[in-house]
């Protein structure tokens, strides 16, 4: 079984890298600027250094590896970049999923994108939870670039019959995440800790959100890559929802010390969605179900950054 994983080097692609590579497949993960997050699976996996925006250098990745199973995970993956240069986070996400389906577009290989809940945006109370079916309203750049990437996937499957999948991934958490705000907070309470910093910056803490731990999220990727109906989109949700602010008060509660905690007008967004909670009646019905508490979760994002500070 060969595996491609694209962004290996980020978030979920590296926990995705690890599940394969415990299974004894034969992967190769390509990554684009630091291969921190899978240095520990050197000789496991085959590392391959790739712009996904750059065509050539993803044709060359898929020629090389003819994989059976692709899992397109990378990727301009935050919105407050995607604001500031919407460009490059186009020139990502849009013709970097362009560039890797036409280069597979001959193959029978399995094609699972990465996408988001992001394009679902503006929600209304009665859309909740969200469905797979709810129309595309998105706010920024990065959900613009995501909702693309969603669309290519079913037009290469709808147009070229590619055996296409579409991943709508909610807030997933864990190890390794950077760039959220539960990944701020607990990296902010591990420094606090070390006498790093002396408080905790936090933007809007009322919005309700869907979190779904990165262990669960990867059982499902694998769960649809070999269950899923070609060209169909699926929700990766937990379809229960966690107010901010009480998400807060548990990372807190975990920590070693006091947590001073202050508003930063640099964390606020131009808009938040007041509640944001997935339905994953598909998934489950294909025998998911989450299984990692919260709590859980929490504890082992903070034990990462904990370890990270302390090796600095």
């Amino acid at each position: 079984m060969k595996i491609l994983i694209t962004g290996a080097g980020g978030f979920i692609g590296s926990h995705l890298a690890d599940f394969f590579a415990g299974q004894g497949a034969d992967v190769a993960g390509t990554f684009r600027s630091s291969t921190k997050n899978i240095a520990h699976l050197e000789g496991k996996i085959e590392m391959m250094g790739c712009d996904i925006a750059n065509k050539s250098e993803v044709l060359a990745v898929v020629e090389k590896t003819q994989p059976d199973y692709v899992f397109h995970m990378a990727a301009q993956s935050f919105v407050i970049p995607s604001l500031k240069d919407p460009e490059n986070t186009y020139k990502s996400n849009i013709m970097g999923t362009m560039y890797l389906l036409e280069a597979l577009k001959d193959s029978d290989a399995v094609v699972c994108i990465a996408s988001s809940s992001a394009p679902y945006g503006l929600c209304y109370y009665e859309e909740i939870p969200i469905k797979e079916t709810k129309e595309f309203r998105p706010s920024s750049p990065y959900a613009v670039s995501k909702a693309a990437a969603d669309m290519l996937g079913y037009h290469y499957w709808r147009t070229y019959g590619m055996k296409t999948l579409r991943l709508r991934f909610f807030n997933t958490i864990g190890p390794r995440k950077t760039g959220s705000a539960i990944a701020e907070w607990t990296k902010g309470v591990a420094e606090i800790e070390a006498g790093l910093r002396q408080q905790l910056g936090v933007g809007n803490l009322e919005p309700v959100i869907d979190i779904t731990d990165v262990a669960d999220a990867v059982s499902a990727v694998w769960l649809l890559a070999r269950k899923g109906k070609w060209g169909d989109a699926y929700n990766i949700c937990t379809g229960r929802g966690n107010k901010m602010k009480d998400v807060l008060q548990k990372i807190i509660s975990l920590g070693r010390t006091e947590i001073n905690v202050v508003t930063d007008p640099a964390k606020l967004r131009p808009s938040d969605d007041p509640i944001f909670i997935g339905d994953n009646t598909k998934l489950r019905k294909l025998g998911w179900n989450p299984e990692m508490p919260l709590e859980k979760t929490l504890e082992n994002t903070l034990d990462y950054w904990r370890s990270e500070v302390s090796a600095k």
